[in-house]
């Protein structure tokens, strides 16, 4: 079996090297040639289509550009070094490995500062929620504020913002800085009075966080807008504020019932003084009215008086004479008496009873 094997590789080392022996100074062994490598893919269109492709991948994979959008700023790094100025929206191409570009918000921005944190709301973009601002007021009693602020990153500062503060600058500017003015603020006064005191509160906080954010250097952050939302007061302190008001709408409504009565009153003077006036002008409406037809009279009587004549006297002496002619045929114990002068009327006393008297004219 051995010896079969040795003749099978002799007969194949013979039949590969018979030809070149000689050659080969006696080795009958001959290696094979290499295949050959076309480096022209196919030709000199394919090749520049091969490059392009190359070419594209590279930008896609290294990515030496990058889009900034509205609202936005890119903050450009070379070699963990921040550029001093920030970039613009807009197309801009880095160098890969070596620059590297963060973007940073310019939008406004708000943060909610409340009592029940809506999980929700926390994760909208731009939004932030935090705690409400638990404050002593100036007798050591808790108050919790609830604010609302609205800011946005000076866009024109914003790289050396980000140099100096990181990119948590809200975490270190705006926030510290609203709970302290907040609660230097509310801390000057007592609980009960926070409520009447509300606008003058809010507009202190607005001031002082506005001034303070606006002291930073390089004025990191643009305040926007500061809303006090809620004054949450203590239990205790709400239920006496209530008694208070309370008693203070009891206090108004009996002003209000003494001021009704004292209008009543004034009323029902002006009512009877009303009545008095009246019955004073009828009373002077009828005495005017006498004296009218008084000085009618008189003057009547002075007409009168100045038309008698003597003879018209006599006149109506004979037409009296006549009448109490007729008087004494009826009562013959009748006497006459006669006026002095004359003048008429005359008198005349019925005899039969002394005490009645009668005057004819």
């Amino acid at each position: 079996m051995a010896s079969d094997m040795n003749d099978y590789f002799n007969k194949k080392k013979g039949s590969s090297g018979g030809s070149n022996n000689s050659d080969r100074g006696g080795n009958d062994f001959k290696a094979p040639k290499p295949p050959k490598i076309d480096f022209n893919f196919g030709g000199g269109k394919a090749g520049v289509i091969y490059f392009i492709a190359a070419i594209v991948v590279f930008l896609v994979l290294a990515k030496p550009f990058v889009i900034i959008t509205e609202g936005e700023r890119g903050i450009l790094a070379t070699n963990g070094k921040y550029e001093p100025q920030a970039l613009l929206p807009g197309l801009h191409f880095i160098i890969p490995v070596i620059q590297k570009v963060y973007l940073v918000d310019t939008k406004v921005r708000i943060i909610n500062y409340a009592e029940r944190i809506d999980r929700t709301a926390s994760g909208q973009e731009g939004l932030g929620v935090k705690p409400a601002i638990t404050v002593l007021d100036k007798r050591g009693l808790p108050v919790a504020i609830e604010l609302t602020v609205q800011y946005r990153l000076n866009a024109q500062f914003a790289a050396q913002t980000i140099s100096n503060w990181g990119f948590s600058w809200e975490e270190k500017i705006i926030n510290p800085v609203v709970r302290d003015i907040v609660r230097n603020v509310v801390g000057q006064y007592d609980a009960e009075s926070l409520p009447t005191k509300r606008n003058t509160i809010a507009d202190l906080i607005e001031v002082g966080i506005r001034t303070s954010v606006e002291s930073q250097k390089n004025s990191p952050a643009i305040l926007q807008s500061v809303q006090l939302r809620e004054i949450v007061l203590p239990k205790k302190v709400k239920e006496q504020i209530e008694r208070v008001q309370i008693a203070k709408q009891e206090v108004q409504r009996a002003e209000q019932e003494v001021q009704r009565a004292k209008q009543e009153a004034l009323k029902r003077a002006a009512e009877a003084q009303g009545r008095a006036n009246a019955v004073k002008i009828a009373a002077e409406g009828k005495a005017s009215q006498i004296k009218i037809e008084a000085e009618a009279t008189a003057q009547a009587n002075k007409v009168i008086s100045e038309s008698l004549t003597e003879k018209l006297l006599q006149l109506e002496q004979i037409k009296v004479q006549g009448q109490f002619n007729e008087a004494l045929r009826t009562n013959k114990d009748a006497k006459i008496f006669l006026t002095p002068g004359g003048s008429t009327p005359n008198i005349w006393v019925d005899m039969k009873n002394p005490q009645k008297q009668s005057s004819i004219k």
